[in-house]
């Protein structure tokens, strides 16, 4: 859908009205913003977000038939510098990757550096005191096994004769 421009009056983007909208459009997607955050606390819940001032590190979160392996990317943190977790269902990795010190001049710098924390909520019940985690090549290995119940089992399929 075209909407009609009216030429030479000047306008700006944020001046201009548009059907359906009240005010500032750009005020419209904070609002959405806003209210896909409160959806998503109250459906996944709070405190899964990372804290203010913490970047949440690069993860990916996979299933096995007996554990779930999450393995987060933390390349140069120090294993003293990282702390996991585990509640009931909940994982929460945090740290920080200290900025090292440097000779002369910084003339560009992308990495991340300070607090980072990773939470996310385990899709099963898991044996909470079997978690094991290593630190190797800068990726963070943390096993996390399932309870017996939540384990799938083989069955077998009998003839109907």
């Amino acid at each position: 859908m075209t909407l009609p421009v009216r030429r030479g009056t000047g306008s700006r983007l944020a001046e201009r009205r548009f059907p359906g909208w009240a005010g500032d459009p750009l005020a419209e997607f904070d609002d959405l913003f806003s209210r896909i955050g409160n959806l998503l606390e109250t459906t996944v819940g709070g405190g899964l977000a990372p804290t203010a001032g913490a970047w949440a590190p690069m993860a990916d979160l996979s299933e096995t038939d007996d554990a779930y392996l999450i393995e987060v990317d933390l390349p140069g943190v120090k294993r003293d510098d990282i702390d996991i977790e585990m509640g009931e269902r909940e994982l929460a990795i945090s740290g920080e990757f200290k900025e090292r010190e440097r000779a002369g001049v910084l003339r560009r710098g992308t990495r991340r550096t300070g607090r980072f924390e990773f939470r996310t909520l385990l899709p099963g019940e898991v044996d909470a005191e079997g978690v094991s985690a290593t630190l190797a090549d800068g990726v963070l290995t943390v096993n996390v096994p399932k309870v017996e119940a939540a384990k799938p089992r083989h069955i077998e399929i009998t003839s109907g004769e």
